[in-house]
């Protein structure tokens, strides 16, 4: 297959890349190569033909979806940022670049995309409280975080909440901009494939690392903030009590499970878009995570602030079921096994706000 990768020299796309070569298809990298996210040329296959140009270029897209069979979208500004003041930059790339994209689709009768979503779209994880089952809380007030009171408490009875693992049908709660753009792009695409009778399949990514992370910038995963503090020498500073539950999931796997999305997307029902959580299955704390790496690096050992971000979610862990079931798909790279080589791995150097992927 000929298939287009917007955002495909970036930290997942460049990875997405290389794993589509390995099995002799014909990747189309179009990337804008911004200095804000691309300090060096990237390191992509012979092989991957290049277009170098934004995704809110219809023209250019246009042009770069000539002869393409589908479209692997991982082109976004990612991460939560540095305050509210990005929010016109993350809607105007993310929502706008990928409605020029669709919109150029529509266009070429390029129907087949991946999207590269993410589990921010869910907000908390799934709860369940002794007395009341399954709850919803709310999202955290600024008073309790200031007070140490990370946990959220059952809406109704104020009890202790057990987290668990959410799965593809929990009521989408997007609770920063990042997130809000997130789900938009699933709603988008959802609209493109009802109307083009496209198959669209996004992949919610949970929380990615590996080998080529972005170093040294606000744009990116908790994972890079703990690694580049470790590459200059400073211990990781974890927020909150470093108890916060996540899925880690190497980008190695998560370019094996675009390939799979693209091999299952033809024989997928049209005029659908499908979600599939994209995690490891293997939950652990974010202060694990920092303690692992560290350990691995050789120290600083992480200390732990007590900080705190609005807009942070406290515990949110994956069941990937549904991708297992239907796309044959698991992650491989144990937790131990994979931040030990990201901790001797490079990073990519990164101004910010970087533009890569979700």
């Amino acid at each position: 297959m000929r298939i287009l990768v917007t955002g495909g020299a970036g930290f997942i796309g460049s990875h997405i890349v290389a794993a589509l070569v390995e099995r002799s298809h014909e990747p189309v990298v179009l990337d804008a190569l911004l200095e804000s996210a691309h300090t060096a040329p990237p390191s992509l296959p012979a092989e991957a033909e290049w277009v170098r140009a934004d995704v809110t270029d219809r023209a250019a897209v246009r042009s770069a979806l000539r002869g393409v069979d589908a479209v692997c979208h991982q082109a976004a500004m990612v991460g939560m940022g540095t305050g509210f003041g990005d929010a016109p930059a993350y809607v105007n790339c993310n929502n706008g670049g990928t409605a020029e994209l669709l919109a150029a689709m529509a266009e070429a009768g390029v129907r087949d995309l991946v999207l590269a979503g993410s589990m921010v779209v869910y907000g908390e994880g799934r709860y369940t409280c002794a007395t009341h089952a399954a709850v919803h809380p709310a999202p955290r007030s600024e008073s309790d975080l200031a007070a140490g009171r990370f946990d959220p408490t059952c809406p109704h009875c104020g009890d202790e909440l057990r987290p668990g693992l959410v799965d593809e049908q929990a009521p989408p709660d997007p609770r920063n901009v990042y997130a809000v753009t997130k789900l938009a792009q699933e709603h988008l695409s959802a609209v493109w494939a009802r109307e083009t009778g496209g198959r669209a399949v996004s992949l919610r990514y949970h929380n990615v690392y590996g080998p080529g992370m972005p170093s040294n910038t606000p744009y990116a995963g908790v994972a890079s903030f703990f690694r580049s503090a470790l590459g200059r020498g400073e211990a990781p500073r974890v927020f909150e009590d470093g108890r916060q539950r996540r899925d880690f999931v190497h980008v190695r796997d998560v370019a094996e499970a675009n390939v799979a999305a693209l091999h299952a997307l033809p024989g997928r029902e049209p005029g659908h878009l499908r979600a599939f959580n994209t995690g490891s299955g293997e939950p652990h704390t974010v202060g694990d995570m920092a303690r692992q790496l560290a350990d691995s690096h050789g120290g600083p050992h992480p200390r732990f602030t007590g900080e705190y971000r609005l807009g942070d979610v406290r515990h949110i862990t994956a069941s990937s079921q549904r991708i297992r079931d239907e796309l044959g798909w698991r992650a491989r790279v144990g937790f131990a096994e994979g931040m030990a080589e990201f901790a001797r791995a490079e990073q990519r150097p990164a101004a910010s706000p970087a533009r890569s992927e979700a």
